[in-house]
Parts: structure tokens; C-alpha cells; sequence
């Protein structure tokens, strides 16, 4: 959802319409809608899953993943993302703050 936003904003869409209609046709449900506004809105609190415990469950993922040799690549993805806004001092944030990182990423302002 974070990339997702970003590409919308970047090309000029507004982040607000790409979640309306996301979650009114292909995502419907609380899930989408909750995150998905709080993407949008870069509203990371309040807080309902800080960003260390969202690191700790993809470094559990990306564990067990090796223990039964099954390649997670995006949990590798998803675990640098998290270190990356934590490394920009965003603990204490909601995990849907990794937003902020995409956003980095393609040179728009955090």
C-alpha cells in the first residue's frame, strides 16, 4: 500500500482516491481500509502495531523460513524497510509508518 501511494502521488494522483477505490472494489474490508487510510493520510498513530514488533515478527518469518528452506524474498524486502524507518527514528510510530520509507526512496519529501 505505502509503494502503491507513492507511485499515485508521483505521478499525480491523490493518495486519498487510489486507497477509496482500492478498498471499495478489489481490497474491501478493515484491513485495507484502516491501513490503507492511515497510508494515504501518512497518519502513523495511533499507534495499534509499533514498528520494532513488526520487525521482530518478519525477522521470526524470514527465520523459520530458512530453518524449512523456503526463500521469503520480499520478508528480506519488508525487513529492510523496517530498519530503514527505525534507523530514521520511528519507533514509537505504527509499523505503517515503512510509508515514510517508500516515500525516501523516490525522493519525496517525509
Amino acid at each position: 500500500m505505502a509503494e502503491a501511494c507513492t507511485l499515485a502521488e508521483v505521478n499525480g494522483v491523490r493518495t486519498t482516491d487510489l486507497i477509496e477505490m482500492l478498498t471499495g472494489t478489489v481490497f474491501p474490508g478493515p484491513i485495507y481500509g484502516g491501513y490503507g487510510a492511515m497510508v494515504a493520510e501518512r497518519r502513523y498513530e495511533p499507534v495499534g502495531f509499533r514498528l520494532p514488533l513488526g520487525l521482530k515478527d518478519v525477522n521470526l518469518a524470514l527465520t523459520t523460513g530458512a530453518g524449512a528452506s523456503v526463500p521469503l524474498p520480499f520478508g528480506s524486502v519488508l525487513r529492510d524497510a523496517f530498519l530503514d524507518a527505525l534507523a530514521h527514528g520511528d519507533a514509537d510510530k505504527d509499523w505503517v509508518a515503512i510509508t515514510d520509507v517508500s516515500r525516501r526512496r523516490a525522493g519525496l519529501p517525509t
